[in-house]
């Protein structure tokens, strides 16, 4: 499916809605360049699963869990990860295999790690169409 985004709140709304009706035990992948909104489409996403909560990237800690919605959120992002080894530290085989919802940024750094069943997420810009114009791809796996 591609989902055409020519503003951030469009591209807030879309995600709102994917998180409005994201499943227990689902695995979001969400990947793209820095800069194309990774962490907007995360934000809506959140506030799709009912989290008040104020979403950021979790670059530094890689990994963010909200626990105020109607499913738990474990928002991972792996930037910085340089060996999928190194995720174990932060438990995720438990979250990612548990009842929450997973979303996942820059989730090609791990791909060997994750799960066969999973949404893919690819966001792409293109200046040519605008600057806020986002192309938005999901794939279920």
């Amino acid at each position: 499916m591609e989902y055409y985004s020519y503003s951030p709140e469009e591209t807030f709304e879309f995600a709102k809605q994917m998180g409005e009706e994201a499943l227990s035990g689902e695995v979001f992948c969400l990947d793209g360049d820095l800069g194309v909104g990774k962490t907007l489409f995360s934000q809506g996403f959140a506030k799709g699963l009912g989290i008040c909560d104020y979403v950021n990237s979790p670059t530094f800690t890689i990994v963010q869990e909200y626990h105020d919605g109607r499913l738990p959120l474990y928002h991972f992002d792996v930037y910085r990860i340089e060996d999928s080894e190194e995720m174990e530290e932060v438990g995720f085989s438990d979250m990612i295999y548990g009842d929450g919802v997973c979303l996942i940024e820059w989730s090609n750094i791990i791909s060997d790690i994750l799960p066969e069943t999973r949404v893919t997420i690819t966001i792409e810009k293109d200046l040519e169409k605008g600057f806020d114009y986002r192309l938005i791809r999901v794939e279920r796996n």
